[in-house]
């Protein structure tokens, strides 16, 4: 069912394009040819699009108006934004942002097209030297459509004889996407790198998986494809370093550092400040406003770069990386560089299990219950261990794109980095159970990965709302219990569903069982449970740990 353009649809957006981009980023960074392959395209836009989401989300508690949900989606992208690609997804998002918070809610379809048109061309402005073929040039076709659509340009259709009729929400974004599409497979023909490689320009694949993502927000359905295709690599190394995806020259030769910023500083002071940055080097890209920027530069003068900042106002969240073919540093790493041998880094609703973990070899990543880490987050973790090896357990099906991302961009960096696909604690306790760091990295991997698979997980929790359910419809209240993440059982006492639970888990055979208790598991559960398990399970050993989850009670059966 069509859902109108507000808040609401914000919200949608925010996250499914971050699931998107997720699914989506190792594709794009295949396809990040230009100028050379660097190969880290789709991870700059899925860690933009990550922030910009966890910025919604906090919001969402607030219950925004349409302009105040996409000004939280530009802010969070501003602040987070990585590459090229991402700093000028940030100045879209806040060109659209800017229209949405003007105009009444939900948003029309005139308002939608104007969005587009007002992104497009901020986001040109905002990069000091447009190179066409690239992500801009998308933007560009997708809100000139847009405008089409929605009537704007009807007298230059008419004159065409073709003025096209009044159009709605889905008319506008379907005339804007398809037009993203078009010029996007145009690019391989646009710039010689992509066309040597046989590829389009991968920021610009990255905004048609986020338009995408906008009209499922709307309409449902998933997304289609954007045009890709993996690169058939040239002959000779490109030879200018450098991120694919932007709208920037092509940056010198001798260009060796990526500079980026956020800066505070008075709007009449970014003027000289980009033209003294213009002088430095290339790929130059500004974009913000109202007192706050993201500065990106491409130079061999990092210092100066930074220094113009000072000049400009109050740098902060400083990024100096260099560029190929030097190796840039961990994020998160004060000195940049593996040290040592393996680590393993889990990720555990609170602090309740990271003693057990450490226990067992790990560095912990505690937050807090109901909220998930970025990928900038667990990749700060994973250079904070300065291991040459790591071992990553997000215990949470929906860290899997965050980590695989934070993976990414560790073994630029040069560690190697294997993501054990742990859908619960439980499962990360498993995998540790067998880590064994004397071990050849491969073959640790492949046993703690074995040891977790072999392990089902099983919840008890309470439904916050009414909603559908594998067993059913759930209350508000209702004690709901689930094996392998879905709801099998749907009670009322906490005891009684958990004994259920624990029993289909079982049913199937197992040696050993894990409780995990929650801060409000109810006095006497897991007494309750362990004698259960003696009477009518023999040989089958328990353990009970206290964790602080949100849920009462976590269930392993090895």
């Amino acid at each position: 069912m069509p859902q109108p353009l507000d808040a609401g649809a914000v919200c949608r957006w925010s996250r499914l394009a971050v699931r998107a981009l997720g699914a989506a980023r190792e594709d794009i960074d295949a396809i990040n040819v230009y100028p050379v392959p660097d190969g880290d395209t789709g991870t700059n836009l899925y860690l933009t699009v990550e922030s910009a989401a966890q910025a919604v989300a906090a919001a969402e508690a607030g219950e925004p108006s349409l302009g105040e949900a996409a000004r939280a989606l530009a802010h969070g992208a501003l602040i987070g934004a990585r590459g090229n690609s991402g700093t000028i997804l940030a100045q879209l998002l806040r060109g659209m942002a800017d229209v949405f918070a003007a105009e009444r809610e939900p948003a029309t379809p005139a308002t939608l097209a104007a969005a587009l048109d007002r992104a497009a061309a901020s986001a040109r402005q905002a990069v000091a030297h447009p190179v066409e073929g690239t992500m801009l040039t998308v933007a560009t076709a997708a809100a000139d459509a847009a405008v089409l659509a929605a009537g704007e340009g009807a007298r230059e259709a008419a004159r065409k004889g073709a003025e096209p009729p009044a159009a709605g929400l889905a008319e506008v974004l379907a005339a804007a996407r398809e037009a993203a599409r078009a010029a996007l497979a145009a690019t391989t023909g646009q710039l010689p790198q992509l066309a040597a490689a046989g590829v389009v320009d991968a920021g610009g694949s990255g905004l048609v998986t986020v338009l995408d993502a906008l009209d499922a927000a709307l309409f449902g359905g998933p997304p289609a494809d954007a045009p890709r295709a993996r690169p058939v690599r040239p002959a000779q190394p490109l030879p200018h370093p450098g991120e694919a995806g932007g709208g920037c020259a092509e940056p010198a030769a001798d260009v060796g550092f990526e500079v980026t910023y956020l800066l505070d500083a008075a709007d009449e002071a970014v003027p000289a400040l980009r033209e003294r940055l213009d002088a430095l080097g290339d790929s130059l890209v500004v974009v913000g406003g109202d007192g706050l920027w993201h500065i990106h530069i491409h130079t061999d003068q990092a210092g100066p770069a930074v220094e113009a900042g000072i000049a400009a106002g109050r740098p902060h969240r400083v990024r100096i990386t260099g560029l190929v073919p030097a190796v840039p540093p961990l994020a998160g790493s004060p000195e940049g560089g593996p040290t040592h041998g393996r680590a393993v880094v889990a990720v555990l609703p609170g602090p309740g299990l990271a003693g057990l973990c450490a226990e067992a070899g790990a560095t912990t990543l505690t937050v807090r219950p109901g909220e998930r880490p970025g990928g900038g987050e667990l990749a700060a973790a994973i250079a904070g261990t300065r291991a040459r090896e790591v071992v990553l357990l997000p215990n949470d099906k929906e860290l899997w794109h965050a980590a695989a991302a934070a993976a990414e961009q560790a073994r630029v960096a040069g560690a190697r980095v294997a993501v054990i696909p742990t859908r619960s604690p439980v499962q990360g306790i498993a995998a540790l159970a067998v880590h064994t760091p004397e071990r050849r990295f491969d073959e640790d991997v492949v046993a703690m990965t074995s040891a977790a698979g072999a392990t089902r997980f099983g919840e008890v929790s309470v439904a916050e709302r009414q909603a559908w359910t594998m067993a059913g419809v759930c209350q508000r209240g209702d004690v709901l219990g689930l094996v392998d993440g879905d709801v099998v059982v749907i009670g009322g006492e906490l005891p009684e569903v958990a004994g259920q639970v624990l029993e289909r888990m079982l049913a199937g055979g197992g040696e050993l069982v894990t409780l995990v208790l929650g801060a409000d598991a109810p006095a006497g559960l897991a007494d309750g449970l362990t004698e259960r398990l003696r009477q009518g399970h023999l040989g089958v050993d328990t353990v009970v740990c206290a964790g602080q989850q949100s849920a009462p009670l976590l269930i392993g059966v090895e």
